[in-house]
């Protein structure tokens, strides 16, 4: 989960009211719109070294999800699918009618719910580390680690959020993150979706994996060995990179 440096600067970069709330954006490239998502307790500085490799091809929007990096703090209690309608939101002040999106961890639990929020919006999308269900009350431990006390521990985040009032409200939030899709919901879910795990992810539940590709219309699984929850990033960038690319330009 560590911090990387932009290659360059974003084309446009903007902070925009949506549903009352401040949510910060930066485009890159040109070409069909590409969303990178982080993940929870990140921000957008996560994907910024991976803009070289997608700007090419596509324009790339790098956001700051509800309560993150340069978006405000959080105002009220997390809810992943008020997130993702908050997204949303901002795709529609974009004006942008089709995306395509990749999502790591909780930006892969946004997309499972911006699919069922507008259900012709995503082409196609990649999630890792994300199957759309996932609950903290699975994982105490979780609760125990990531507190605002402990927050010399993950550097990241300070140099992803504006204070330690704005890190205070994210760590105290993750109390919340509790998400499910239902068989129905993942049924009803319209774009073909890669599902990308590593094997040593002990986030993951392998019988949820199971579930949910079972349960998606159009979806391929994508195991890692020896792999844990960043399944993206160190020794296996090179080739999510390559197979992202191709998966992506299919549609």
């Amino acid at each position: 989960m560590s911090t990387n440096i932009r290659s360059q600067s974003p084309r446009k970069a903007e902070s925009v009211s949506v549903n009352g709330k401040n949510i910060y954006y930066e485009i890159y490239g040109e070409g069909k719109p590409l969303f990178l998502l982080h993940g929870y307790t990140q921000s957008s500085n996560s994907w910024k070294s991976y803009v070289k490799d997608y700007e090419k091809e596509y324009e790339v929007y790098l956001v700051d999800l509800t309560g993150h990096g340069r978006s405000e703090p959080f105002k009220q209690d997390l809810n992943i699918r008020s997130v993702a309608e908050d997204l949303n939101s901002l795709i529609k002040y974009l004006k942008l009618e089709k995306i395509k999106a990749i999502g790591f961890s909780f930006g892969g639990d946004v997309l499972y719910q911006l699919a069922l929020i507008n259900p012709t919006l995503i082409e196609c999308m990649i999630t890792i580390g994300a199957v759309g269900t996932w609950t903290i009350l699975d994982f105490p431990e979780y609760l125990e680690a990531f507190t605002f006390e402990n927050r010399a521990n993950f550097p990241w985040l300070k140099t992803s959020h504006d204070g330690d009032e704005h890190i205070k409200a994210i760590m105290d939030q993750f109390k919340h993150y509790i998400v499910k899709l239902s068989d129905k919901e993942l049924q009803n879910i319209k774009p073909e979706v890669l599902i990308m795990i590593g094997d040593d992810d002990e986030g993951m539940n392998l019988n949820e994996v199971v579930r949910v590709k079972e349960n998606l219309p159009n979806s391929d699984l994508w195991i890692l060995p020896n792999v844990s929850h960043g399944a993206h990033e160190g020794e296996t960038r090179e080739e999510f990179i390559i197979k992202s690319k191709m998966f992506l330009n299919k549609r």
